[in-house]
């Protein structure tokens, strides 16, 4: 029988757990698979048979008493209060999930510090890269505790400061994008979307993890260029003093948003690792305004996209009306080339063969697990330090 993989998926968002399932469903059928999640939800429908273990979600979660409250977090670590109940039985129930199913790797996507607990516990892991500022003891300490790391993202993209070493064990799947819908030509969009064929638009996307898109700075670009129509996909960030204007539309979540990408001429978007690929899927020329991340995750994104030539990007939203005018003439003469050539279409195929081999790599020629050897009571094997 084939060893398990497991799978830890963050339920910020919704970028992690659609991203476990595209990886998920290119996994042999005879592989069994688990998702350790506080998100069950996010996996209503994936018709692929695995086991979904529910874990307690901490996030809000109040630290006892004020004494716990005020000890530091070691630098090892980012996120660890003390006395949470909530986290017992979370770190728990991924322990004896690991044991009992005798899992042969873990996927961490993502946490430090449970890529560190899979150490502990003597499970191979792998972490979910992703770009930022990552050089502390915390992040280099879970980098090299994994067997290896997969970044979701073509090998170009990586950051010029990523050490070495770390950069060996990574493995690069390509573009990761877990949209699936038929990509239509522009003309062909704009018809089924009813939009005017020749008329300029510019599409401004939310991915699934942030805020949404602050509205009042694209109110300013409705006035910088009232000729272009502004369509907005997902949420929105009103500060309570915009004016609407005719050729701004608000049109929330839309279920097809491929279709939007398509027809639109440039897009404004995040640097969520989706929204990146899902543009460069269609290829679009590309304005990325990442938002605020820890440890500056999308706005390393965004330099190494417009050091590619794949973006443009401004050092923040423009709040007057030449500033648009002027990222709008850079965003038009893009080469929609490069931006395009980072989408791997099996990338996802790429990523699971990858993390299916290393599993029956790290375990060719394992016995069975022997039977738990009980110790007498201070007499601790030789084997075992602290």
């Amino acid at each position: 029988m084939k060893k398990p993989i497991a799978f830890f998926v963050h339920h910020q968002g919704r970028g992690h757990a659609h991203r476990t399932m595209a990886v998920a469903a290119e996994f042999a059928r005879d592989r069994p698979v688990s998702v350790l999640t506080a998100g069950p939800q996010l996996f209503d429908g994936f018709s692929r048979d695995i086991e979904i273990v529910t874990l307690p979600n901490m996030i809000g979660a109040g630290v006892p008493t004020p004494r716990l409250y005020a000890e530091p977090t070691p630098q090892v670590m980012h996120c660890v209060p003390l006395g949470l109940t909530a986290m017992r039985r979370t770190m728990r129930a991924i322990l004896d999930h690991l044991d009992a199913r005798d899992v042969g790797l873990f996927v961490v996507d993502v946490s430090a510090e449970i890529a560190l607990l899979a150490r502990i516990a003597s499970v191979p892991a792998v972490q979910i890269r992703m770009h930022g500022d990552r050089s502390d003891i915390g992040h280099v300490g879970a980098y090299e505790a994994c067997v290896g790391m997969l970044a979701p993202f073509d090998a170009r993209l990586e950051q010029d400061d990523y050490p070495a070493a770390l950069r060996a064990k990574t493995f690069y799947s390509g573009g990761l994008c877990t949209s699936v819908d038929a990509i239509p030509g522009r003309t062909e969009a704009r018809a089924k979307l009813g939009l005017d064929p020749e008329r300029e638009i510019v599409v401004a996307v939310t991915g699934g993890g942030g805020s949404g898109t602050p509205y009042a700075p694209l109110t300013v670009a409705a006035r910088a260029a009232p000729d272009t129509l502004w369509l907005t996909l997902g949420p929105t960030h009103r500060e309570g003093h915009e004016t609407d204007f005719a050729n701004l539309r608000e049109l929330g979540w839309v279920p097809g948003v491929t279709d939007y990408l398509a027809a639109a001429d440039i897009v404004v978007a995040s640097a969520g690792d989706n929204t990146v690929h899902e543009v460069a899927r269609v290829g679009g020329r590309l304005i990325v305004m990442p938002e605020w991340r820890y440890f500056g995750e999308q706005t390393r994104k965004a330099e190494a996209l417009v050091r590619l030539g794949a973006a443009v990007q401004a050092p923040a939203w423009p709040g007057d009306l030449q500033g648009w005018r002027d990222l709008l003439a850079r965003a038009r003469i893009l080469d929609a080339a490069p931006l395009r050539s980072l989408y791997e279409p099996e990338a996802a195929a790429r990523a699971a063969g990858w993390l299916e081999g290393l599993t029956d790599e790290l375990w060719r020629g394992a016995a069975e697990p022997p039977a738990l050897t009980v110790v007498a009571a201070g007499r601790p094997p030789a084997s075992l330090s602290a």
